[in-house]
């Protein structure tokens, strides 16, 4: 059935360009590379990591999804990055549910246990917000945490995310449902 607005994102858009790496106050967010496997695996052995994000990977498991990340950025379905400082990779961002017909996309993200307390999450978030409105063109970007994460509520803060709201019961982590804060951002 045909709609009767138009994309706000044109099909397309983002499969035509190469997945760019952005600057973000110091840090770097650039695209997942195979060598980064490792450091994927240990940070979802992290505990913080594993209790938010609810997954664990071996070498295999984490081989595949750095590569499912080009296959998502082609099929316009999400995106990810290595969050890097100096070459170090200290965390990851992604965008997920991208919907370019409606301008949206929730962002996830995680810093390795080493790299926190430095603001790396606020910058890279920051960053990625910056390049999506500016150079994606996306119309809105949301931020979902459970409300028992009060480190996802600071990082929404900082990068300029409004609280809107509290959704009962919508994220189901090992321990059980978990109300979630949702924050969002919009280009305008």
């Amino acid at each position: 059935m045909p709609s009767l607005v138009t994309p706000a994102v044109p099909a397309g858009s983002m499969a035509a360009l190469p997945q760019p790496e952005i600057p973000a106050d110091g840090v770097l967010l650039r695209p997942w590379q195979p060598g980064d496997s490792s450091a994927v695996v240990a940070a979802y052995a992290d505990p913080a990591i594993r209790r938010w994000h609810c997954r664990s990977m071996d070498d295999r498991e984490a081989a595949d999804w750095i590569t499912a990340w080009s296959g998502r950025w082609r099929g316009e379905t999400g995106a990810g990055w290595a969050v890097t400082d100096g070459g170090a990779m200290v965390g990851q961002i992604g965008l997920r549910r991208l919907d370019l017909h409606e301008g949206l996309a929730e962002v996830s993200y995680w810093v390795l246990p080493a790299a926190r307390g430095q603001r790396v999450a606020p910058r890279a978030l920051t960053g990625l917000t910056d390049w999506c409105f500016a150079a994606l063109r996306l119309h809105r970007l949301e931020l979902s945490h459970s409300t028992a994460n009060p480190a996802s509520c600071r990082v929404a803060r900082r990068a300029g995310f409004t609280a809107e709201g509290t959704k009962r019961g919508e994220g189901r982590h090992a321990d059980g449902w978990h109300d979630m804060h949702l924050h969002a951002r919009l280009a305008s």
